[in-house]
């Protein structure tokens, strides 16, 4: 199926990688991940990753338990680093070129992050796996994401979770949660809805860029989003006829 989208950047949260487990890398939720990027891969996208860390260290709940704030953040940095280098490494067991770079120096595990060189890398057909965070404290790796897709002119910010879009309140734990087919960046912020944090949202309103919410758990749910088939929920500037829940 031909893609919907040229250049996209994919979001996936530390917690994607732990599968079932309670801490670190399910191997076999790796694999599986690993298997759709390179089905993307083979359609001719480019596509740049973000990776969480919070399956291996959350900055914020280490905070929250008395860790400077500061230091809590970096030690979630260096979690994304591993878990990068952990996908990269899955990636290219199915030989698909990859190249994972840090905005925290680690000359011996990946380049240093340079928008240019990660731009040549996607015109290339290597995909582009962003570690370390913004290299700031006090910024989320959602912000990163959305910093990135506007640093690499990606059409759309692929944000894959646990559940099937974004609802107006917790679906794990209230039945009654109704689900948003499309929600406009103003009303993500209004509701104070859990779709990406109020910086990322701003920044794409800001740099009009749709956010795409979906299901990771659904197989080949990455490559039906790419096809433009509409699924999870659509963030953006202007809502399609219908209204929020066509």
């Amino acid at each position: 199926m031909e893609p919907a989208y040229k250049r996209v950047l994919l979001k996936l949260s530390g917690e994607a990688l732990r599968g079932s487990e309670p801490y670190g890398i399910h191997q076999a939720t790796l694999q599986n991940i690993a298997q759709q990027v390179a089905n993307i891969h083979k359609t001719g996208v480019e596509l740049g990753i973000v990776i969480g860390g919070g399956n291996i260290f959350r900055g914020i709940a280490a905070s929250a338990q008395g860790m400077d704030r500061a230091s809590a953040d970096y030690m979630g940095m260096i979690a994304t680093v591993m878990n990068s280098v952990a996908l990269q490494d899955a990636l290219e067991k199915l030989d698909v070129p990859t190249r994972v770079q840090t905005a925290i120096e680690m000359h011996q595990i990946a380049e240093v992050y340079i928008r240019r060189r990660a731009i040549r890398h996607l015109e290339k057909g290597r995909i582009v796996i962003f570690a370390g965070g913004t290299g700031n404290p006090f910024f989320t790796t959602d912000t990163t994401a959305a910093l990135r897709a506007m640093e690499i002119h990606a059409e759309v910010i692929l944000k894959a979770t646990k559940v099937d879009g974004v609802y107006d309140k917790d679906p794990m734990l209230h039945e009654d949660a109704v689900r948003f087919d499309q929600l406009t960046y103003l009303q993500v912020l209004e509701k104070g809805l859990h779709v990406m944090d109020s910086t990322a949202i701003s920044l794409c309103m800001d740099n009009d860029c749709p956010i795409v919410v979906f299901n990771l758990n659904v197989q080949d749910n990455i490559q039906r989003v790419i096809s433009g088939e509409r699924i999870g929920t659509l963030v953006a500037h202007v809502l399609a006829t219908g209204g929020e829940n066509e």
